[in-house]
């Protein structure tokens, strides 16, 4: 995982072995009641990116958003009813034919030179996140919660990943579909494919993007409760793909804890060892025991799932 300063300059070897054409790509935007910023959205990209497929999602919308994306030059698919940004995300995948998928907000956030310049090392890497420098535009009411969802994740996957829920990003088509099933249809789709990604070992490279105010206010994710579904969903990843990041810390703690109130209560009162020392000792050795579990039945479930994608390949 390598972060890329903004002015930095790949050699023409470089360019040349990493950088995608904008024909092995095409920019998936869901959409959900963006009528009159999806036109400009849609002008602006194909303006900026000839010969990329443009495919906006509607997701249901109840104004004209569907019309104004097709009269604008993007190709269009919609669901009936509203199913969430993940879901959105998830039709327009696999309706692409391209080696490579872009995922770009319908909001106007988003410039058409940030996803150039991401393209530019696409071909070296599996999926390239646009991390969002500090002059982007951000809610400075969701800074806590995007805080506490960086620090969750860090610890969980072991690294540091300087943007986690970037809506920007240019992945390898064959390799998000082997996960599309664990993408949720709500807010977490991105979070979900950045944990994946990296869980799994895939060479996942963050470009530095500026991002513009959204156009037409706030954003419609609700704080609370779609930052509660992102930690849940995220501890529920790791459990599935490294669960002894999960259960180990939790089982030493508790023994440790147990062993130093024994020993304490030993020599300061005497009377053996303390029944909340054994329990702790004890919730703990169980704990681990869990973790171990759940690592053979996750290694057993991946090999599973690798030879089953590995035969489909062939």
């Amino acid at each position: 995982m390598q972060a890329l300063d903004q002015n930095q300059q790949a050699s023409p070897a470089a360019q040349v072995s990493e950088a995608i054409d904008a024909s092995e790509l095409t920019v998936v935007i869901p959409a959900y009641n963006e009528g009159g910023k999806i036109a400009d959205v849609v002008r602006e990209l194909l303006g900026a990116m000839e010969g990329a497929k443009v495919l906006v999602v509607d997701d249901g919308s109840a104004d004209a958003t569907a019309d104004q994306a097709r009269a604008a030059g993007a190709d269009v698919l919609a669901h009936r009813r509203n199913r969430g940004y993940g879901a959105a995300l998830k039709t327009g995948i696999r309706a692409a034919h391209t080696p490579y998928v872009a995922m770009y907000d319908a909001d106007g956030q988003h410039r058409p030179e940030d996803l150039a310049r991401m393209m530019t090392v696409a071909g070296g890497a599996d999926l390239v996140i646009g991390a969002r420098d500090k002059d982007s535009s951000r809610q400075l009411d969701r800074r806590p919660g995007k805080w506490v969802l960086a620090r969750v994740a860090n610890y969980l996957t072991g690294q540091k990943i300087p943007d986690l829920n970037s809506g920007l990003r240019v992945i390898r088509r064959s390799a998000v579909l082997r996960y599309l099933h664990l993408l949720p249809n709500g807010f977490s789709a991105s979070t979900t494919t950045t944990i994946c990604m990296i869980q799994r070992g895939y060479n996942v490279e963050f470009v530095p993007i500026t991002t513009r105010p959204r156009a037409g206010g706030r954003s419609t994710v609700r704080k609370f409760r779609d930052g509660m579904n992102t930690i849940r969903l995220m501890v529920r990843l790791i459990v599935l793909f490294s669960p002894e990041r999960f259960f180990l810390p939790p089982a030493v703690t508790l023994i440790l804890v147990g062993i130093v109130y024994g020993l304490w209560r030993a020599m300061t009162v005497g009377h053996g060892i303390p029944v909340l020392a054994l329990l702790l000792v004890m919730t703990g050795m169980i704990t681990g025991l869990f973790g171990v579990m759940a690592d053979q039945i996750s290694t057993l479930r991946i090999e599973l799932f690798e030879r089953e994608n590995h035969d489909d390949a062939d």
